[in-house]
């Protein structure tokens, strides 16, 4: 099990002479266990100045260069909360896998999505999870989704500047209802009511922003999630795979399909070409 003295390591609480005092193991994760940090000074000035996530050209001293790309989304409607990815994991031009799940489960009422580093994502939002279930433990209730969003947020705080890529939006339902946020790896939190994140955001958010509406109905709200996706999809070559949508209510999330985007690219175009007819 994970302990509190994994936010140690890098920090003055964590600092020996032996090479392996950097290395965090923990037998009951299996083996190997560790993570590596580079043996400097200021490991976290190393971490930004040759491995930071970057747009435009700002990387273009580094060696190793992040070419990342995906598409989530999540909004609020009066039925709930809707989040829906597609399934691409790439580096640059090449495509790594067609079938990654990007929704993480943390538990039966909170969802966290997945985009920038995919170790990123699905390590800090498991161990999220953990934080929740001890909260639990402790409290005996159910985490807040306010709560969990903070508790990343704070986590990501405290690797500020260290390398990390994520940009991830954490939702579900407690006690005051739906909520969405998003939480990144600058420690940014925002409460919202749509958010959309990865390289093809843009056109997902062209399809949100013209048929979003608070009183969508159910099929409808499904319909505007997997609509989206496939745009983004189309027009985004970083983005592709499966549309993996699930929708959050009072009584948790249920997971409601798992379509090929290829499949939606001849559904939507016999559609275009019988409204063109109708016309």
């Amino acid at each position: 099990m994970i302990g509190n003295d994994i936010l140690d390591i890098g920090s003055k609480k964590n600092v020996g002479d032996d090479p392996g005092d950097n290395l965090y193991t923990s037998g009951a994760l299996g083996t190997p266990t560790a993570f590596g940090l580079p043996r400097v000074d200021d490991p976290a000035a190393y971490c930004s100045a040759n491995f930071a996530s970057c747009c435009g050209d700002k990387d273009k001293g580094q060696e190793l260069k992040f070419a990342k790309g995906t598409t989530t989304l999540a909004f609020k409607f009066n039925g709930g909360i809707i989040v829906s990815v597609d399934s691409r994991s790439t580096m640059g031009a090449y495509v790594a896998s067609g079938t990654v799940k990007k929704v993480i489960e943390i538990n039966p009422f909170l969802l966290g999505t997945m985009a920038g580093g995919a170790a990123d994502c699905s390590f800090w939002e498991r161990n999220l999870g953990q934080q929740c279930r001890m909260y639990e433990l402790r409290n005996r209730r159910r985490i807040s989704v306010a709560a969990a969003s903070k508790l990343l947020a704070n986590t990501m705080n405290a690797y500020k500047g260290y390398g990390l890529s994520m940009g991830t939006m954490i939702t579900g339902w407690d006690e005051t209802g739906p909520q969405l946020y998003y939480v990144d790896n600058d420690g940014t939190r925002l409460h919202g009511k749509m958010f959309s994140v990865g390289s093809g955001s843009t056109y997902a958010y062209g399809v949100l922003d013209t048929y979003y509406r608070e009183d969508l109905t159910v099929e409808e709200a499904i319909d505007l999630g997997k609509r989206a996706i496939y745009h983004a999809t189309y027009r985004d070559a970083m983005s592709g795979g499966l549309n993996n949508l699930y929708h959050v209510t009072k009584e948790g999330w249920v997971k409601i399909h798992s379509i090929d985007v290829n499949d939606l690219h001849y559904m939507y175009k016999d559609e275009k070409e019988n409204a063109m007819v109708t016309d």
